[in-house]
């Protein structure tokens, strides 16, 4: 016999209730090396058949007049004893001499998802850094990332309407958050203990959802307990910044989770199923291609190449103008000098500037609308809808510990200056 819990997620022809998705900026529908396992360039948060969330209970302070082998003794003894009861607790280590451990216990009302860097068994979702340009971490890379191994976790409600809540850290393999001496940590007025990450998990919820009508929110960051702060001065600073009350840690359909390393799109159930799909865009693609636009000096026909071929520069590809947006079929003329080996001068309208090929946006999860393929980022070349194109140009994504700037969510290249992109001008065909 199944458990409730279990009926709901198993019973034959039943769909299981979705939560929502998790997509990682810079990947275009895919990880280069290929999806493998939990690492992947999107993770499906679906109901578990047996609730795992856990809530704060218990809280023990240790402390000792002096730092002794003693005081250790005993945070480790208490330590074992959560752990041999299988239940997760949180400590706050807050001198040498004290400790705070939060004991948490077994919570049947939601479901946890945990995402970091972490290959081990408690971690749902496995997130390396983004290379910009879609490039994949080689090991040099990801032994020195910012990402932290238990980055954050995600709780939902397992009762509608299904709230998913974001929350800085995840329990490791001994089911135990530990927050020592360096990070930023406190005792609040109600007399509960919070802190931040090394490296900070900033949110920021769109204005207006994740629609063609959406503006840009305000950065935030969020504590292990899920409280809102304004940003520290820079992402490791030991001062947090002030509590935001009128905020939540609440995510919408739209909000951008970054790990100092990684940026996450949250898309819910709802947004989803009104999102355009794979299929769509492919749909969008065929007709693009069925239209036959044609190169204007070489007259030969160009089409976008197949989903599964979007690394490789095919003989039909579109090539394009970011300056002025004629697209063209490759040619090898117009170069300005031999230093700019990219500025060409379009033979249409004499404008100089960046010639690349294009790419369409295969990650559904980034379109704000169903609309056609007509715009293209600047400097890479992927194109999508108009209203995607300008709404991620405005975004300041996280970059570094301090700095901000729009990028393409489909490879993650910072986007050039005042023209973020562009709007593409096909010719048709003149037969």
């Amino acid at each position: 016999m199944f458990s409730p819990g279990q009926e709901e997620h198993c019973a034959p022809g039943k769909e299981p209730v979705k939560y929502g998705e998790l997509v990682v900026l810079g990947y275009n529908g895919a990880l280069p090396s290929g999806d493998r396992g939990r690492r992947k360039s999107r993770f499906a948060l679906y109901k578990r058949a047996k609730a795992n969330g856990v809530k704060p209970s218990t809280v023990h302070v240790i402390s000792t007049p002096q730092a002794s082998k003693k005081s250790v003794q005993n945070l480790e003894d208490l330590t074992k004893a959560i752990s041999c009861k299988g239940q997760h607790s949180i400590s706050y280590t807050l001198s040498r001499n004290q400790t705070v451990v939060v004991e948490y216990t077994h919570d049947k009302d939601t479901d946890m998802f945990q995402v970091g860097r972490s290959t081990e068994s408690p971690i749902d979702f496995v997130v390396t850094d983004t290379v910009s340009g879609g490039q994949n971490s080689d090991e040099a890379q990801i032994t020195q990332s910012t990402i932290s191994r238990f980055a954050c976790r995600i709780v939902c409600d397992r009762n509608e309407p299904y709230t998913a809540r974001i929350f800085a850290a995840g329990f490791d393999s001994s089911k135990n958050i530990f927050l020592g001496e360096k990070a930023a940590k406190w005792k609040n007025p109600d007399g509960h203990m919070d802190g931040l990450t090394t490296n900070g998990v900033l949110v920021m919820h769109p204005r207006g959802g994740f629609t063609e009508e959406s503006q840009p929110g305000v950065w935030r960051e969020i504590s292990v307990c899920g409280d809102v702060y304004t940003l520290r001065e820079t992402r490791s600073a030991q001062q947090r910044g002030k509590l935001v009350e009128s905020e939540t840690n609440v995510l919408q359909d739209g909000s951008l989770i970054d790990l100092c390393g990684a940026t996450l799109l949250w898309r819910t159930a709802d947004g989803l199923f009104h999102a355009p799909t794979q299929k769509h865009i492919e749909a969008l693609r065929q007709e693009i291609n069925a239209a036959r636009p044609q190169c204007p000096v070489g007259l030969n026909t160009l089409a976008f190449p197949s989903i599964n071929r979007k690394e490789v520069v095919e003989e039909k590809q579109p090539w394009a103008y970011l300056s002025c947006g004629h697209v063209h079929g490759y040619h090898n003329w117009g170069h300005r000098s031999d230093t700019e080996a990219n500025e060409r001068e379009c033979p249409m309208c004499r404008t100089v500037g960046p010639y690349v090929p294009l790419w369409l946006g295969c990650e559904a999860g980034f379109y704000v609308d169903a609309g056609p393929p007509t715009h293209a980022f600047t400097p890479c070349g992927h194109v999508c809808s108009e209203k995607s194109a300008k709404y991620w140009s405005q975004i300041p994504l996280p970059h570094g510990t301090h700095a901000f700037h729009a990028a393409c969510p489909f490879c993650a290249t910072q986007l050039a200056g005042e023209q973020n992109c562009i709007k593409l001008i096909f010719q048709g065909p003149v037969d």
